[in-house]
């Protein structure tokens, strides 16, 4: 797959913005839900249809109640294999393989001055919009290209739940310039069964460049991280 146009307009904002909503929906994001809508719409880096899908979203989850948005998005991000954040699941499943990509990937955060926050896993696809949110457009863009096909069967599988979260992966694409692609979304097995293993991440960018205001959610630079010994 070929990345359309990856000479566009930096979207730290926006990458940020889409990272928090894929967050889990506890008392603090619905808190920020209309700072969030803002930041989308004052960086614009999106078309207004996507904003509109989005706004919808954010209207969703101040709308429902706490215990039924926050049941609902564990029903559908931790308890479905098609629709897991956790992007190296849906490469290498639970294979030994898996721990070693996600070495390289946590090496990458940190090639570009960027370190992991206690607990956060570097292919959890919310941690993965931190650090892409840090690189200059260009890479950015071909970061986000490297992971499309994942984006784009998480897209089709949270359309065929009907999912309002859909537009968050739709964004993705759009801002790594690439089509949605139609996916058939098989039927949903066993969270323990073998998965295939298609190739992702085939060289991540490392040229940190810290963009825009906003401070990093999920990843946290040297200068943060606890000492030796320190408690978390």
């Amino acid at each position: 797959m070929e990345l359309l146009d990856i000479s566009a307009r930096p979207a730290p904002r926006t990458l940020r913005v889409l990272s928090r909503l894929l967050g889990y929906p506890d008392a603090a994001l619905r808190h920020h839900l209309p700072e969030l809508r803002e930041a989308l719409r004052g960086e614009a880096a999106l078309s207004p249809l996507r904003l509109r899908e989005l706004d919808a979203l954010i209207a969703d989850l101040a709308r429902r109640t706490p215990l039924d948005v926050e049941a609902d998005y564990v029903q559908l991000f931790d308890s479905g294999r098609r629709t897991a954040l956790h992007l190296f699941e849906h490469v290498h499943g639970d294979s030994r393989e898996r721990g070693s990509a996600m070495i390289d990937l946590a090496q990458t955060y940190e090639k570009a001055g960027l370190y992991l926050a206690p607990g956060e896993m570097p292919d959890h696809l919310p941690v993965v919009l931190e650090f892409a949110s840090t690189q200059p457009a260009r890479e950015a863009a071909a970061f986000l290209g490297e992971i499309a096909h994942l984006i784009n069967g998480l897209l089709a599988a949270l359309e065929k739940r009907e999912s309002r979260y859909a537009a968050v992966m739709g964004a993705l694409l759009d801002l790594a310039g690439m089509p949605a692609r139609p996916v058939q979304v098989p039927r949903e097995d066993p969270l323990d069964t073998t998965w295939e293993e298609p190739v992702a991440f085939d060289g991540c960018s490392s040229a940190g460049s810290a963009a825009g205001t906003v401070k990093p959610i999920r990843i946290v630079p040297r200068d943060s991280r606890p000492s030796t010994g320190a408690a978390p």
